[in-house]
């Protein structure tokens, strides 16, 4: 009886984990009607401040002046470590406009510095702790990872794409090629 509970339970697990990993996919037509009606409306992005790799706090207000991609991520996640190519070459083309705030969710600390160095990440990490991601998945209306946010450098919302959007990469080069 405990060994099937315990089955149940592993097997419960893993598919809400897989479930929250999946990638939706989006037409274009949703994609730019999202980003039309977000870039009319023109939110202020809401500020959060998590711990950085060394420990200390990073708030998302202090990288106004670029455009900021806000990652939310997991080393847990294939779509998430799937997109991490296309990032890299993005801020390798764009890091004068740009920065990157990696956000991890739903790892412990030693798995997520794990993961900065086995993919070589470039780019600013913060974590996101368990107790926290509630809040901050409400302020940005997470719904599955990966969740990638553009933010204009006055720290307006630009366009959010949940999974890993092969036309993310063209959208980044159509903004920040100009």
């Amino acid at each position: 009886m405990k060994k099937t509970f315990l089955t149940l339970t592993l097997l419960t697990v893993t598919i809400s984990l897989l479930a929250s990993c999946g990638q939706r996919v989006k037409t274009s037509e949703t994609v730019a009607e999202t980003a039309q009606v977000e870039e009319t409306t023109a939110d202020m992005a809401p500020d959060f401040e998590l711990p950085d790799l060394q420990g200390n706090k990073l708030a998302l207000s202090s990288l106004r002046g670029k455009y900021v991609i806000i990652d939310f991520w997991g080393s847990w996640c294939p779509w998430c470590i799937k997109g991490f190519p296309g990032l890299k070459a993005s801020y390798a083309k764009y890091k004068e406009k740009l920065e990157i705030l990696g956000v991890d969710c739903r790892d412990t600390e030693e798995k997520w510095k794990a993961a900065v160095e086995e993919y070589a990440l470039p780019w600013l990490q913060v974590r996101c702790a368990d107790e926290e991601l509630q809040a901050l998945a409400m302020k940005y209306s997470l719904e599955a990872f990966p969740t990638k946010v553009v933010v204009d450098p006055e720290g307006k919302l630009v366009k959010v794409v949940v999974g890993e959007d092969p036309n993310f990469y063209p959208y980044l080069d159509e903004l920040l090629g100009k």
